[in-house]
């Protein structure tokens, strides 16, 4: 049996992100981190730097004219949002050789998960970067487990894909804690601000009562209809998984998303060489 803490009590299980991703986890909790500095970081790697300017390019921004150099790109999208870019690029790095899980797939998804769940924060007025890198790294528990403890999720595997909306719950009654731990473990680890450690726990099943986590909740949601959109559920399938207590604390409702949320594809459009 594994536990929470074994998968994490030793640096060299931790999984490992590039120099530049790890400086800028740190300026989550650096206020005055130096525009120059982060441009410089950026600079340094031709390859991010190249793939940065592709995505700031890339029809999910829709800019109205061409960005040619980091300093553009960094006042153009914010310092957040190229924050997510370059953490998106360091874990797909970081776990592009785990077995036992289809990569091409669990990516799809969660790229359509980080559309969905950003559209659903601007409906609800829930700050959009952040929820985009909850969404971004609400996965890689699922991930991390593969990884580090392959022979423990098997079993599971074949029971349950990891995508199932149960898949937490089976984890939970298998191992003692859900892939949501994990990454909020793992996140922790590399220092991010406690409110996206908490979201990261929570997206499974977020909480109802006073710690309830909004960003978690859209995530959730976003989950929901990534996973449909996977599926190919009709209208009613949809409806009758939609998570109904934690839509209503945001004031969503299925038919409201669905009468209103452009084509998933749509809201990724360009994302996906993030992974590349």
């Amino acid at each position: 049996m594994i536990d929470l803490e074994s998968l994490l009590d030793e640096p060299r299980k931790l999984p490992t992100v590039p120099k530049v991703a790890q400086q800028l986890i740190q300026s989550f909790s650096d206020e005055n981190a130096a525009f120059r500095d982060i441009v410089s970081q950026l600079s340094a790697d031709p390859v991010l730097s190249a793939k940065l300017l592709r995505l700031a390019n890339s029809a999910y921004f829709h800019v109205s004219r061409t960005i040619g150099s980091i300093d553009d790109a960094l006042r153009m999208l914010g310092f957040v949002m190229v924050r997510n870019l370059v953490l998106a690029h360091g874990i797909a790095a970081a776990f592009r050789n785990t077995r036992g899980i289809d990569l091409q797939e669990f990516w799809r998804y969660n790229l359509y998960t980080v559309g969905a769940s950003r559209w659903l924060a601007a409906c609800c007025a829930v700050p959009t970067d952040t929820v985009f890198t909850v969404a971004l790294l609400h996965g890689i528990g699922q991930l991390h487990l593969h990884a580090a403890a392959p022979q423990a999720v098997a079993p599971l595997d074949r029971r349950l894909d990891v995508l199932d909306a149960g898949r937490a719950e089976l984890e939970r009654q298998a191992l003692g804690f859900h892939h949501g731990e994990v990454a909020a473990a793992l996140a922790r680890a590399w220092h991010f601000p406690q409110p996206i450690v908490e979201a990261l726990r929570q997206v499974p099943a977020p909480r109802l009562d006073g710690e309830f986590s909004e960003l978690a909740a859209c995530v959730h949601i976003g989950a929901w209809r990534a996973r449909g959109e996977l599926r190919g559920m009709s209208p009613e399938e949809l409806e009758a998984a939609f998570p109904l207590e934690t839509g209503r604390r945001l004031q969503l409702s299925p038919q409201r998303i669905e009468a209103e949320i452009p084509p998933l594809a749509e809201l990724t459009e360009g994302l996906q060489s993030m992974l590349e």
